[in-house]
């Protein structure tokens, strides 16, 4: 299994930008898919984006369609988020999973997910 660690999170203004990396450690040999999650207090853990390691194709939740984009450099073995015009509802704690494809393609559902990050967290506020 992958090792997963996030950075990047902190405080930001609303409207404003982050960037979270998730470097990735460990060995599989075969694709996967990476998601980005999150968790607010009081919610449920929900998929954000996620990207297939076979075509780099990538699926975005509705609510984060625009704004968020997720990438990344195999040679850092890094995945990235970056998340733009955040809003106050964008507060959460945001974790990197990696998990088996679906048919060839990532999906945003946590029990897909078999290896997690520690999470980092984002704040939105003025």
């Amino acid at each position: 299994q992958l090792q997963l660690a996030e950075s990047g999170g902190g405080l930001v203004q609303p409207g404003g930008s982050l960037r979270l990396s998730c470097a990735a450690s460990g060995f599989r040999s075969y694709y996967f898919a990476i998601g980005w999650f999150r968790q607010a207090p009081g919610r449920e853990r929900e998929g954000v984006p996620c990207i297939s390691t076979n075509d780099d194709s990538t699926y975005y939740a509705d609510s984060v369609k625009g704004r968020f984009t997720i990438s990344r450099d195999n040679a850092k073995n890094t995945v990235y988020l970056q998340m733009n015009s955040l809003k106050s509802e964008d507060t959460a704690d945001y974790y990197c999973a990696s998990g088996p494809l679906l048919f060839g393609r990532c999906t945003l559902s946590p029990s897909r997910f078999n290896s997690w990050g520690q999470g980092t967290q984002v704040t939105v506020s003025s």
